[in-house]
């Protein structure tokens, strides 16, 4: 693996654990401005993932900037017209596969919904602006981690769904939701294709974006919406039942 690759993942291992640090430092600064110190626990949690995922990523960028100078993989990569469509169709492939995920895991018992998911839509409805750490910087900290560097140096050594089955699994663990083993790693399958496919990590990124911000809508903007629809919907199927 490249020593590129190396200073990425560490950033990202620093990123994900710098909130035992960042948090209550936050917290302390502003009660040391005259804030209120539970106000400021309240606030220091987005505070710190807008900041730390946003620095993160510009830190790694940098590191990356020269991978894009690569020719060689430029010139393998699918047509610009092709990858927007495979981006397109990966949205679809990566619900169906998590759709078929989800029955497994059910079929096994596992309770469905993610608490991890339900977690970070509570905090979005607080403070919106998390929403550019779910929907969009941390989809592609992930693709550039998990499938870029990840995935793409276990291809190197052996068979695509061997690759693809390690990196989805420890895909799946960071989650920090082993129940979910199997939902986290069906995506993983899904953006690793898209990555082999199309030979440009800035598919399954778009795939990945677009999933994360639909589910975002769903659960959160659209929800009050959504329960509407379905409660008229059973009253409906009554009303019609009761012929």
């Amino acid at each position: 693996m490249k020593k590129e690759y190396w200073y990425v993942l560490i950033a990202y291992i620093v990123m994900q654990l710098s909130s035992l640090v960042g948090v209550p430092l936050i917290a302390l600064i502003g009660a040391a401005m005259g804030k209120s110190l539970n106000e400021m626990q309240t606030l220091a949690i987005p505070y710190w993932l807008v900041t730390s995922f946003s620095l993160t990523l510009l830190i790694i960028l940098l590191i990356l900037r020269k991978e894009r100078n690569i020719n060689a993989d430029l010139r393998e990569a699918s047509s610009p017209a092709s990858s927007a469509a495979w981006a397109f169709a990966g949205v679809f492939l990566a619900l169906f596969a998590q759709s078929i995920a989800g029955s497994i895991e059910s079929m096994l018992g596992i309770e469905m919904g993610s608490e991890n998911t339900q977690e970070i839509i509570k905090l979005i409805e607080r403070f919106p602006v998390v929403i550019l750490v779910s929907s969009i910087i941390g989809p592609i900290l992930e693709e550039i981690v998990f499938r870029k560097i990840i995935f793409g140096s276990l291809h190197k050594k052996m068979n695509f769904f061997l690759a693809a089955l390690i990196s989805s699994v420890i895909f799946a663990l960071a989650h920090m939701e082993p129940e979910h083993v199997i939902l986290y790693s069906a995506m993983g399958f899904t953006f690793a294709f898209l990555y082999v496919k199309t030979k440009r990590i800035i598919v399954p990124i778009i795939a990945h974006v677009t999933m994360n911000t639909m589910v975002v809508l769903l659960q959160s903007v659209f929800r009050e919406d959504i329960e509407r629809m379905i409660k008229e919907a059973e009253k409906i199927q009554s009303f019609i039942g009761g012929f």
